[in-house]
This record gives C-alpha cells, sequence and structure tokens, in this order.
C-alpha cells in the first residue's frame, strides 16, 4: 500500500485524496463531453454533478458516523468534521446522491428524467472503478487472508477486484448504449443491477469492518435490495419497449 505521497520534508498528500481529485477531474470532462454528445442541457448537467459531489460526501460521511462508529463521534461529536482522518460508506454517499441528483432533474426537466440517468450512469461507473484505487493505495476496504498468487500483503486484493468488475460493467453499459433497441433508463438500471451483484460478490472477500451486521453486512442487505431494484427497472423498460415494437 502506498497511502501518503511525499512531495518534500513538509508536504505530503494522502493518495486517496489524490486519486479521489483525478477522477473527479476525468469523469467531469467525460460528462461534458457525453452531455454535448447526446444534445442535453450543459447547465442542468453541470448542476447535477456538483449536487451529486456534494451529497456523496454529506451522505458517505453520516452513513459511517451513525452506522459504523456513533460512539466515537458521540464522545467527540467535532470529529465528525474532521474528514481528513477519512470515515467513508460509499453506499451512504451513493444513495444520497441518487436521491438528490434525481430530485434536481425531475424538478428542472422531469420529462428527461432517465435521460439525464442514462447519461450520467457511465460516469458514475468510471467513477467508482477508478476511485476503488484510492481505496487500494490507502489501504482500506481490504480482504480476507489468502495464499493466491496475485494476493496483496497476504490478502485478497479486493479494491482491485471491484474496480475490475466495475470497468467490465462501464464496457457492457457503453455497448447497450450504442444499441439501436436501447429504451430511456435501461443503462442506468443495468449499471445498478451490475454494481450490486459485483458488490454482493465483493462482500464475502472482506475483512474490513463495515459496521454491526444482521446475517449480511449492512453493504449486501442494500445491494441485494438495490439488485431487485435494478432488475424491476429493466423488466419494466423492457415491457415498455415491447408494446411500442
Amino acid at each position: 500500500m502506498y497511502p501518503i505521497m511525499n512531495l518534500s520534508d513538509n508536504i505530503q498528500i494522502p493518495m486517496y485524496y489524490l486519486v479521489i481529485s483525478l477522477v473527479i477531474c476525468i469523469c467531469l470532462i467525460w460528462l461534458t463531453k457525453r452531455v454535448r454528445q447526446q444534445r442535453l442541457n450543459i447547465k442542468i448537467a453541470l448542476d447535477t454533478a456538483f449536487i451529486i459531489m456534494a451529497a456523496s460526501l454529506v451522505g458517505a460521511r453520516l452513513f459511517h458516523v451513525f452506522y459504523e462508529s456513533p460512539e466515537l463521534y458521540l464522545d467527540n461529536p467535532i470529529a465528525i468534521f474532521y474528514i481528513w482522518n477519512g470515515g467513508f460508506v460509499f453506499y451512504g454517499g451513493a444513495l444520497l446522491a441518487v436521491l438528490c441528483g434525481s430530485l434536481y432533474v425531475f424538478w428542472k426537466a422531469r420529462s428527461q428524467l432517465h435521460k439525464y440517468m442514462d447519461l450520467f450512469a457511465p460516469v458514475g461507473s468510471l467513477a467508482y472503478g477508478l476511485g476503488r484505487w484510492g481505496c487500494f493505495f490507502a489501504g482500506c476496504c481490504y480482504g480476507k487472508f489468502c495464499d493466491l498468487p496475485w494476493a496483496i500483503a497476504g490478502r485478497h486484493p479486493t479494491q482491485i477486484y471491484a474496480s475490475m468488475w466495475e470497468l467490465g460493467t462501464l464496457s457492457l453499459l457503453l455497448a447497450l448504449e450504442k444499441s439501436p433497441r436501447k429504451k430511456e433508463g435501461q443503462v442506468f438500471f443495468l449499471w445498478i443491477t451490475l454494481h450490486a451483484l459485483g458488490r454482493l460478490m465483493m462482500e464475502s472477500f472482506r475483512d474490513d469492518f463495515r459496521g454491526p451486521s444482521v446475517g449480511l453486512s449492512i453493504s449486501s442487505w442494500i445491494s441485494i435490495a438495490i439488485l431487485g431494484a435494478g432488475l424491476v427497472g429493466l423488466f419494466h423498460t423492457r415491457r415498455v419497449l415491447s408494446k411500442k415494437s
């Protein structure tokens, strides 16, 4: 692992935040290009991107605070704002981001909601796939001990597993996007379906603390719910498409 980049004796950069910052820049550039290609409103898209980024930060932090380590922050509430010390839960950020982003687009361009969902889906997939390398360098989200040839520090490199799965998912999203029979919303629903399926598999390899569990980890339960929602969405859009054919 390589959690810190030492630029000098006095300047250090956490690799996690460096990776995330670069990923955000890459995704915003790609998002802008996609908006122009699909002839959507650039202001709505960029405003939505800002809302998604802000909601992701808040949601990921609050999920960690209230679910994973509530006793720590009850004793020292000001530590909630010490985000440089880490402590984020992806699903907390993702759920709040989707909710806030969807509400904003619904308000601004209700009839095009599914178009914007499909617009952001590949970008979100890329962000997750590349962002997991930040986890890898930071040493968080680590896997169980194993003796496989590709083990890193004697553990499953679950961050790399997740990245590879998500980048594979991205390739399928882009293939579907080019299909002449694609229905609005299908790219988004395919994304959440495949992401949830991949996350369920990753959970079986992970060994880091993720809060209390009820049979399965909270992330597994959320993944099951998202998988169900994705399948329902895919079935619904396919049914609508069949009726119009």
